[in-house]
């Protein structure tokens, strides 16, 4: 397994009317942590992007545990658990950073799309490149 931590401070923006982050936030909190994850290795996502790949999301879940509100900073883990698999599974687990409370954790699934075809394929050689040390060398 492979995981990354990143933290965001919660935006007025980002609640509802009952001062809870909107549940629909999540996900874009989940990409947050998605994309950093991937940054961390030294593979941003433009990279990819530039390389010829795109990753639609074909499947995600979320299970809320306590609600997040204005100025909380919470602390997104998000984890790889396989490398060689078709499908780029990643779990979440979101924490308000102060106490370690659990506020969500969840899944999104994902699929690489070659950009001018649009058809799926197995991941690329940049993305087993840039994880593959994470793997091969017994840190995750």
């Amino acid at each position: 397994m492979f995981s990354h931590k990143t933290t965001i401070r919660v935006r007025y923006a980002d609640t509802d009317k009952m001062q809870f982050v909107y549940n629909g936030k999540y996900l874009e909190y989940f990409e947050v942590g998605r994309t950093e994850l991937l940054r961390s290795t030294g593979l941003p996502y433009s990279e990819v992007e530039k390389a010829g790949y795109q990753l639609p999301l074909i499947e995600a879940g979320i299970k809320y545990k306590n609600p997040a509100v204005y100025d909380d900073i919470l602390e997104i883990e998000a984890a790889v658990n396989e490398l060689y698999s078709p499908k780029v599974h990643i779990e979440y687990v979101i924490r308000r950073k102060n106490s370690g409370e659990l506020i969500a954790e969840g899944f999104t699934t994902h699929i690489f799309i070659k950009i001018d075809t649009k058809k799926a394929v197995r991941p690329p050689k940049i993305y087993i490149d840039a994880l593959k040390k994470y793997f091969d060398n017994g840190i995750a």
